[in-house]
């Protein structure tokens, strides 16, 4: 698999009359994982719809592998970056096959027919998802987490070098949320996929990036390894919240462990005691 580069060059984005990414700088380092995370309303949606290609920059660009992504043709660039949004909706009646087939359309051309391969893409991608059981069965009758899921099979199918994805553990539960971020896990390590996720849990994001990507009011506050962005620190200053950092026993990652504001009385207390 070809390892592509994708970088955000004086970036600036916005809706209407409001500007939300203000000159932002990023280069998404290639064949690894990165995950955006910040408080809501810092940007970062806006800032993943503007490396798919969904929001025009007001200035700036971006770039994949030095071309301005604006400039490439809708397919050529479908067929190397993938993007899974927030809130994606599916046509009325459509089953998850269907659904999931639908990832194979930027490899079709006019005079293609749908090969041995896209049917091969498809069923791997419902087999890593557990979806297969439920391929003929309509979407509008899942679960909110089914459904997600089988959003994520149609990204995987598409097979692209570059994944975005915007909140992919949404309406999961914990269990389905480690799933989805193990085949992710898996998918980066076996295919070298560069994958750019945003997440709002700061502790899976510091588990299972390599690259963590923190936001605050449209820009880049900091980024660089977990271990180097998640400190209490940079949690105060981005969040308003106090924390403590420890690191995970398992994976050797930091955990941010929020303090609250009873626990901080209740310690004020005690020292005001002494």
């Amino acid at each position: 698999m070809t390892v592509h580069s994708l970088v955000a060059s004086g970036l600036s984005v916005g809706y209407g009359q409001v500007e939300i990414l203000h000159q932002l700088d990023l280069a998404v380092p290639p064949g690894r994982i990165t995950a955006i995370v910040g408080a809501n309303a810092c940007g970062k949606s806006t800032l993943l719809r503007s490396l798919s290609r969904l929001l025009a920059p007001r200035q700036g660009q971006v770039l994949l592998d030095g071309e301005a992504i604006h400039r490439m043709p809708s397919k050529e660039l479908a067929r190397t970056l993938g993007l899974l949004p927030q809130s994606p909706i599916a046509p009325e009646g459509i089953t998850v096959a269907d659904l999931v087939s639908r990832g194979r359309h930027p490899h079709q051309t006019l005079f293609s027919r749908w090969t041995r391969k896209d049917d091969e893409a498809v069923d791997s991608a419902l087999s890593d998802t557990k979806l297969l059981e439920l391929a003929e069965r309509s979407v509008d009758e899942l679960s909110g987490g089914q459904r997600q899921r089988v959003w994520i099979a149609m990204a995987l199918a598409q097979q692209t070098e570059v994944l975005l994805l915007d909140e992919p553990t949404t309406f999961l539960d914990i269990s389905h949320q480690i799933e989805v971020l193990d085949l992710l896990t898996d998918l980066n390590q076996s295919r070298g996929t560069t994958i750019i996720m945003v997440l709002h849990d700061l502790n899976l994001a510091a588990r299972y990036a390599d690259h963590l990507v923190a936001m605050a009011g449209g820009r880049v506050h900091i980024s660089g390894r977990p271990e180097d962005v998640l400190t209490e620190e940079n949690v105060r200053q981005i969040f308003g919240l106090e924390s403590r950092i420890v690191t995970d026993p398992t994976s050797g990652r930091p955990i941010m462990l929020p303090v609250g504001r009873h626990r901080m009385a209740a310690q004020n207390c005690k020292g005001n005691r002494s």
